[in-house]
């Protein structure tokens, strides 16, 4: 039996009947455990408006009340993690472990917003002309749209609705139709912490729902995470129809090792940033690239751990999940044909393993290449799984303009235990994100999440200050209270005195 995963609006499960639905599988079994209802561009319309007739009241709520409503969502989804977590690894296939870690990320940016009055606090100027204040406010933009990705369904919407519902707007967050549940569950704890019924809505869908979100007249901004072709799209579209819109997309993240590095460390950190829920991170390490004089020593270090590494159901304690879908599993696959083809060295095939799951199960295992150069396309291109390519430089100089050459700027790291070559590079890279002896340097909270160059269109990056400021507008006052001796007319231009 399938289970029937549909769209809350206004509080509310839609009782409708949906002429198109699409398929969600448990990867680890291959079976199919659900039908997720795909909206009509007539419903994403049905959804914004009742988003829309809910705003005004929200908006016009106290600081104290929505911190309150913050606050006990932050409760409820502390409690419920462990549920949140099970969804997660049912739909998308990466191991409990991991599927709880991400919940857990995303409820520090819950945390982050609960503080929600000290961060709309504005500026004020007293006396700046005779008699005559100036102060600025912060207002919200109205409904708003979130467009999450399957690699992280809790995260990512943790990532952009407590601070746009924290700042006074309505909510549509449109998660991936391959693994729904958890956007759902969490959208239900936000109507049990208080949150009035339909500031935060779930629509689910593909393109057709995309597309409405991004052309609709009452959306005022798009929050997206994917892929750069799509985040390209979104970006050029929801600005041609007015939104702000900050486009978040993909990644080709390399991890440069010089000569001075522990390589026991660092042979550890390529293994658990390159393989960790089986490389579909958009911070997974995916390129390593090694100074010659050690890199014969760390791919045999990275060989051998990867041995040590079980491959299976997420529910069984394995290191590493399956991939999302057996579409893209046979996409990573024809990847590692690929790199064969054009010359890299196989070090370890996860294309052969003993998996601990259901041979239907969508299996690829941890994958070595060694020997790859820029013109691979296993060097090009956002593999998005489980897929590690060794590149060797003769440089730290050498090492850093492959990372500036590449069109990517999402995240990179440097391993080394020179404090100068350290920040060297944290100066000279081009990269949004940057680790030093740390492989996925995904900020905190209170610090932004975004990349550079292809992998961010828009200026604003997620979370942290600068996601106050996408999800509000500035507004500057300038107020004099009546005075007798500044009647009178004059037509000039007002001067500062």
């Amino acid at each position: 039996m399938t289970t029937r995963i549909t769209h809350l609006i206004g509080g509310r499960p839609w009782e409708g009947t949906s002429e198109r639905a699409g398929d969600v599988h448990n990867p680890a079994t291959g079976a199919r455990t659900g039908r997720v209802d795909l909206a009509s561009a007539d419903l994403v319309g049905q959804a914004v408006a009742t988003a829309k007739a809910a705003w005004t009241g929200w908006a016009g709520t106290s600081l104290a009340r929505r911190a309150q409503v913050l606050f006990a969502f932050r409760e409820l989804l502390n409690a419920r993690k462990h549920e949140i977590a099970a969804l997660i690894t049912a739909e998308h296939g990466k191991v409990l472990d991991d599927a709880l870690g991400e919940v857990t990320r995303g409820l520090e940016v819950a945390e982050f917003a609960c503080g929600i009055p000290h961060l709309l606090k504005g500026g004020f100027s007293e006396n700046v002309s005779t008699r005559v204040d100036v102060y600025s406010i912060r207002q919200p933009v109205g409904v708003v749209a979130v467009i999450s990705p399957f690699n992280f369904p809790a995260m990512v919407p943790l990532w952009f609705v407590p601070i746009a519902i924290a700042c006074g707007n309505a909510v549509i967050l449109k998660p991936s139709e391959k693994d729904p549940s958890a956007a759902v569950a969490m959208a239900r704890l936000w109507t049990e912490a208080g949150l009035p019924d339909g500031v935060m809505n779930v629509v689910h869908g593909d393109k057709e729902a995309v597309d409405a979100l991004l052309t609709h007249p009452d959306v005022r901004a798009v929050s997206f995470v994917g892929s750069t072709p799509i985040a390209r799209y979104v970006y050029e579209t929801g600005t041609a129809h007015g939104k702000r819109v900050q486009a978040l997309g993909g990644a080709k993240n390399h991890m440069l090792v010089l000569p001075d590095a522990d390589l026991d460390l660092t042979a550890d950190a390529a293994v658990n940033a390159g393989f960790g829920s089986a490389g579909e991170r958009c911070m997974a390490i995916s390129a390593l690239v090694a100074v010659d004089t050690i890199a014969d020593a760390l791919v045999e270090k990275i060989k051998d751990r990867m041995r040590k590494l079980r491959t299976g159901d997420g529910t069984r304690g394995c290191d590493m999940g399956p991939l999302v879908t057996g579409q893209h599993r046979d996409k990573v696959a024809g990847y590692v044909e690929a790199g064969l083809a054009e010359g890299a060295s196989l070090v370890v095939d996860g294309r052969d393993g003993d998996f601990d799951g259901d041979e239907d199960g969508f299996w690829l295992g941890p994958t070595l290449f060694d020997d790859v150069t820029p013109g691979m396309s296993i060097y090009r291109d956002e593999i998005f799984g489980p897929v590690l390519s060794v590149v060797r430089v003769k440089s730290y100089d050498e090492g850093l303009a492959l990372i500036n050459a590449n069109p990517y700027g999402n995240g990179t790291a440097i391993f080394t235990n020179d404090g100068g070559a350290a920040r060297r590079f944290q100066n000279e890279v081009e990269v949004g994100m940057v680790g030093i002896n740390v492989p996925i340097p995904v900020p905190v909270s209170h610090y932004s999440f975004g990349g550079w160059k292809n992998s961010l269109f828009g200026d604003t990056h997620a979370h942290g200050t600068e996601g106050v400021h996408f999800f509000t507008r500035g507004k500057v006052v300038t107020s004099r209270w009546l005075d007798p001796s500044h009647g009178g007319l004059n037509l000039g231009f007002p001067q500062n005195d």
